[in-house]
């Protein structure tokens, strides 16, 4: 049994000898018998040389530290935080959770000769006075119209100073109509 199964596997391996592809395999050593690879040389290998870094004492670019202008005198810089930290230290209205573009003005409320603007945020109805906050900026409110609401936000520049910005929000006529 054992002689049958290896005449058998004798029989298979020299049917397998690649008889039929014989002349593609002359045809290709023929012709890549004058051809040569080439490799191009390898590019010298430059030296080492140390640098040595002497910039420790200079400050450093990246760090997040308060660049201080020519133009500007430490009095002046001491007036800002001082303003700044007058309003993180206040008690913070409602209105000052949300950004000054969510809030939108829907109407105005005279009483005598005051008048008040009407301000929905979110689905929150509120009422502001001249002197009142709105927004994330610390924008007071310094005027109300029939159609706006004026007020003055400090926002804080690239070199870490607050500077005064007049923003305004707009009547909403659209929605007042509506509702």
């Amino acid at each position: 049994m054992t002689r049958c199964i290896a005449i058998a596997l004798v029989a298979l391996l020299t049917a397998c000898d690649g008889g039929e592809h014989r002349d593609l395999q002359l045809e290709l050593t023929e012709i890549s018998k004058d051809m040569r690879g080439r490799v191009n040389p390898l590019p010298p290998v430059k030296p080492y040389t140390a640098y040595s870094y002497s910039s420790f004492d200079l400050p450093d670019p990246f760090s997040p530290g308060k660049v201080k202008l020519d133009g500007r005198s430490e009095k002046s810089q001491g007036a800002n935080a001082d303003v700044a930290s007058f309003h993180q230290s206040r008690p913070k209205e409602p209105l000052e959770a949300y950004p000054l573009e969510t809030l939108k003005m829907v109407g105005t409320l005279e009483r005598g000769s005051s008048t008040q603007a009407l301000v929905r945020a979110d689905k929150a109805l509120f009422r502001v006075k001249v002197g009142g906050y709105l927004g994330q900026n610390f924008g007071l409110v310094t005027k109300i119209n029939s159609g706006e609401v004026i007020l003055k936000e400090l926002v804080q520049d690239g070199t870490g100073d607050w500077t005064e910005r007049i923003s305004s929000l707009q009547l909403q006529e659209a929605e007042a109509r509506t509702k």
